[in-house]
């Protein structure tokens, strides 16, 4: 429950900050899709069902932890870069907790998913 929160405290702030402050969108878009790009690497025959090839699991858990988009939201603002990359930053983060939310997690290095495939990763706590 804390991650769809926090998916929808993101999503409202990257609608905020192309609305408000008339960022361009096509950051908060290419953000948002991009960690994904990696199941796309991950693809190949012979694999279980939900399982990612293992070349592409330290690529996807990269592109799926928080700091990612929290490092792109600092050198957006310390660098003065525009506002849609501090959005596509925003939407980044929406992509991860909403992954989170929906029982999604890192993978595993076999490329299965679940809730212990990686012990670093801290859980939140559910209402």
């Amino acid at each position: 429950m804390a991650y769809a929160g926090l998916a929808a405290a993101l999503l409202a702030s990257a609608v905020a900050v192309i609305i408000v402050w008339e960022a361009t969108w096509w950051q908060t878009v290419a953000f948002a899709l991009a960690p994904d790009l990696a199941v796309l690497y991950g693809i190949a025959p012979g694999l279980a069902r939900g399982q990612l090839h293992p070349r592409a699991v330290a690529l996807y858990n990269a592109l799926h932890r928080f700091w990612g988009p929290l490092g792109l939201a600092m050198v957006a603002l310390a660098a003065g870069l525009p506002l849609g990359y501090l959005a596509g930053a925003i939407a980044w983060g929406f992509h991860v907790a909403f992954d989170r939310a929906i029982g999604l997690r890192l993978r595993s290095p076999d490329g299965f998913q679940g809730p212990d495939s990686d012990p670093r990763q801290p859980e939140l706590e559910s209402d």
